[in-house]
């Protein structure tokens, strides 16, 4: 029979590892009667850790969050992949809570067994990305706060004060943004938190509306795409065939279609948020190609192409601006 210390670990981790059990299954898992179960709930009582007792034929626990923090049981994988999140945290230029990082990464550290230790010491990462301006943490605090109370939330951004219906808080691109309904233009607006200075008190309590297409990370790819409906898709997509066979193409495609043809060509199809933009993207590829559809791609290609001779003739260099004048007397 096991000691009651390692007993006592293994009832916290199982508490841990879902939202209630019936005392039975308890007692069961740990191959003890329910008397011991009960006993060995209050010894983590004790300790701190908020157990409550559920009501029901068999009885229950639950364990819930208490006002203090009580020591934490992690197994191997979850304690280096929270080492690992830490040191990213505390490495990423610009992050708030980076120095809140690097000493919760110590401390961890600290409370691990010496093979723990070995593994997460190995692991070196550095964040490299460009930094994202990143609001504080308690302007991200008072926006979840908001979300979760279904409470109208007023704010400063930018030079004025607006009132939202908080849906969402999301993250793309290293930045926080909210998903809200604005009340004062009466539709569906993202805010960069980063920008946001909430007031206090909050508004009324709001009733959630449906989020075009209800799927928020649908929703988003759309807004950033620029997309116009609710189908997250480019306003404008458009097909060619290029003269490039589609081993090569398709590395660079990105979430576009490429079509591999017999004669060692490809035919593509991408999407952007304009027609100018689709025509520069395919442009990119450095190959003949002709467009297929629809017209608009066709005419912003013939467009590009005299913006860009125009700017070619307008080139700082003589010599470029017109490759014949050196062959004049």
């Amino acid at each position: 029979m096991p000691t009651t210390s390692a007993r006592l670990l293994s009832l916290l981790s199982l508490l841990q590892a879902r939202r209630d059990w019936p005392g039975a299954l308890l007692a069961d898992r740990l191959d003890v009667s329910l008397r011991t179960v009960r006993r060995d709930v209050d010894r983590l009582r004790e300790l701190g850790y908020p157990i409550a007792a559920l009501k029901g034929p068999d009885g229950g626990y639950r364990l819930g969050a208490g006002a203090d923090l009580p020591p934490l049981l992690f197994d191997d994988d979850q304690a280096v992949a929270l080492a690992i999140a830490l040191q990213i945290a505390a490495t990423t230029p610009g992050n708030t809570t980076g120095e809140a990082a690097a000493r919760a990464l110590h401390t961890v550290r600290q409370v691990m067994p010496s093979r723990l230790r070995h593994r997460i010491d190995a692991v070196r990462v550095t964040a490299a990305d460009r930094p994202a301006e990143q609001p504080p943490p308690g302007v991200l605090v008072a926006i979840s706060a908001a979300v979760h109370a279904r409470a109208v939330l007023r704010f400063d951004y930018g030079d004025e004060v607006r009132r939202a219906e908080p849906h969402h808080l999301v993250t793309r691109g290293g930045r926080w943004y909210l998903i809200a309904w604005d009340l004062d233009r009466d539709g569906w607006r993202t805010f960069r938190a980063d920008r946001m200075s909430p007031r206090t008190p909050n508004g009324p309590g709001f009733t959630p509306r449906e989020l075009p297409g209800g799927d928020v990370a649908g929703y988003v790819t759309g807004v950033f795409r620029g997309a116009v409906d609710a189908s997250g898709d480019w306003p404008c997509r458009g097909t060619v065939i290029l003269d490039r066979p589609a081993a090569s193409v398709a590395p660079f495609a990105g979430d576009g279609v490429v079509e591999e043809l017999d004669d060692g060509r490809c035919r593509l199809t991408l999407g952007s948020w304009s027609w100018t933009g689709l025509a520069a993207a395919i442009a990119r590829f450095d190959a003949d190609f002709t467009v297929v559809a629809p017209a608009e791609l066709a005419g912003a290609v013939i467009a590009l192409g005299e913006r860009l001779r125009r700017g070619g003739r307008q080139a700082v260099l003589p010599e470029l601006a017109d490759p014949l004048r050196r062959d004049r007397p």
